[in-house]
């Protein structure tokens, strides 16, 4: 089956910067891709190259059968992208911005009313119709953000860290939504800051410096590698100690231990002290820090 997302050698380059380094990627219909990264690794730019927000210095991409920098038009129609800050307007209902996207959108008033209802009953926001956008919680607005991105119906959603700075409560019921939404058919394609919630995506891409250095399903990433916890009465001596030592691929404190990873023909028994490491599988979150700090 076609990919309903593909990328092929895209790059993206501000003066000296290179955003994006030769990214090739294919999505499938109906999966929840997530990307994630450090700060600056590329994934927002990423984003609008998709959307086609942002034009490649070169490259190419596709998105639900269009090319997106000669039929953008036509991709538009089939997306929807919901940036860090959306576009909502404080002194606006809920229900009054949701009429202002769906004019933009040249939904009828016959349509918008249906999928009105059906959107405020999903997110559960129908009590809060007649509330101002600007008094709505940060959850709360999120789910407004969605909303209005899905008033017409898009096959594909890009989401750049939606639920960045929102409780985790809010997260939880954010995550609900989405998997309502690719259960009735929507394709997912996320970025996050949020570990836990790549662990929810069926596949994962890990992103730094431009280039998508790992992608696979997390199970898959927290496989293989040589990973041990480490008790130490001092964490951070021994971090900095076992750092300098050959044979040592990554060591960051977790919780009251370490968590480390030694090269494959490293021997833990003449590395670390007797009786104070265990063999682990690693978290996403260790395999993410060992990848972008090597």
């Amino acid at each position: 089956m076609e990919p309903i997302v593909r990328a092929i050698d895209l790059r993206r380059e501000f003066g000296k910067l290179v955003a994006v380094d030769r990214l090739n990627l294919e999505i499938a219909s109906g999966e929840i891709f997530g990307l994630v990264g450090p700060d600056g690794a590329g994934k927002t730019t990423t984003l609008r190259l998709l959307c086609g927000l942002l034009d490649p210095t070169s490259g190419e991409a596709w998105v639900a059968g269009h090319n997106v920098a000669r039929e953008l038009n036509a991709v538009k129609d089939q997306i929807g992208y919901m940036a860090q800050r959306f576009g909502l307007y404080s002194d606006l209902t809920v229900q009054e911005n949701m009429d202002f996207y769906a004019d933009l959108f040249g939904i009828s008033h016959s349509d918008r009313a249906a999928l009105s209802a059906q959107l405020l009953a999903m997110t559960r926001m129908e009590p809060f119709r007649s509330r101002p956008a600007g008094k709505l919680s940060g959850g709360m607005k999120q789910k407004l953000a969605l909303m209005c991105t899905l008033l017409h119906r898009p096959r594909v959603l890009f989401l750049d860290e939606p639920t960045n700075g929102v409780d985790p409560v809010s997260r939880r019921d954010f995550w609900a939504i989405l998997y309502q939404l690719v259960r009735d058919g929507l394709t997912l394609f996320v970025t996050t800051a949020y570990l836990d919630e790549a662990e929810r995506c069926n596949r994962v891409g890990l992103m730094d410096r431009g280039k998508l250095v790992k992608i696979d399903t997390p199970v898959r990433l927290r496989q293989g590698g040589n990973w041990y916890q480490v008790t130490v009465a001092d964490r951070m001596a021994a971090t900095e100690a076992l750092r300098k030592r050959p044979g040592i691929l990554s060591a960051e404190p977790s919780g009251a231990t370490l968590h480390v990873l030694l090269a494959d023909d490293a021997a833990p028994a003449t590395i670390f002290e007797p009786g104070t490491f265990e063999r682990i599988e690693p978290s996403l979150e260790d395999v993410f820090i060992a990848t972008v700090t090597q």
